[in-house]
């Protein structure tokens, strides 16, 4: 059976490449979702890749990942600092719940440095720029124990910490 990520992107990075490149770079939301593609076909899984601006229509997809979805890896965006909704939907999810930042939230100013929705989730990735979709995907198909045995050896011998 196909592992299932459903990748979600919170407000305002619809305008990646192009609002304060100086902290999110000129990478644009449709180039990292074809990244995400095309590891995703590297690692034999399937993703669905999302991006909204309303806090309510995230919380209806991670209600909508509950039993259909193994992983959610999720850059909340502003969101992460004020949605109890997200916290208590991302409760719900029992599978691996991946946080990515593309900046380093803790090197922020006070209004962004911390994340409440950090709280639900697995583990959070900042500061590594788009690449750390890439790392939350690799993360969430090991805690999975899918990884293929094409992926280097070094990959699948690390221990999953509890």
């Amino acid at each position: 059976m196909t592992v299932k990520i459903m990748i979600l992107n919170g407000p305002n990075l619809n305008f990646l490449g192009i609002r304060e490149p100086h902290i999110y770079g000129s990478t644009t939301l449709q180039q990292i979702e074809a990244s995400c593609q095309s590891l995703a076909r590297e690692l034999g899984v399937s993703i669905s890749f999302h991006q909204s601006n309303l806090e309510g229509e995230l919380v209806n997809l991670i209600q909508s990942a509950h039993g259909s979805v193994d992983a959610i890896i999720m850059n909340p965006a502003a969101y992460s600092f004020t949605s109890i909704a997200l916290i208590d939907a991302l409760k719900i999810f029992e599978g691996p719940k991946i946080e990515v930042h593309i900046s380093n939230i803790h090197a922020r100013d006070e209004l962004h440095r911390h994340s409440i929705t950090s709280s639900a989730s697995t583990a959070v990735i900042c500061g590594l720029g788009p690449y750390g979709y890439l790392a939350a995907m690799l993360a969430a198909v090991q805690r999975l124990g899918k990884l293929p045995e094409r992926i280097p050896a070094s990959l699948h011998g690390l221990r999953q910490q509890s």
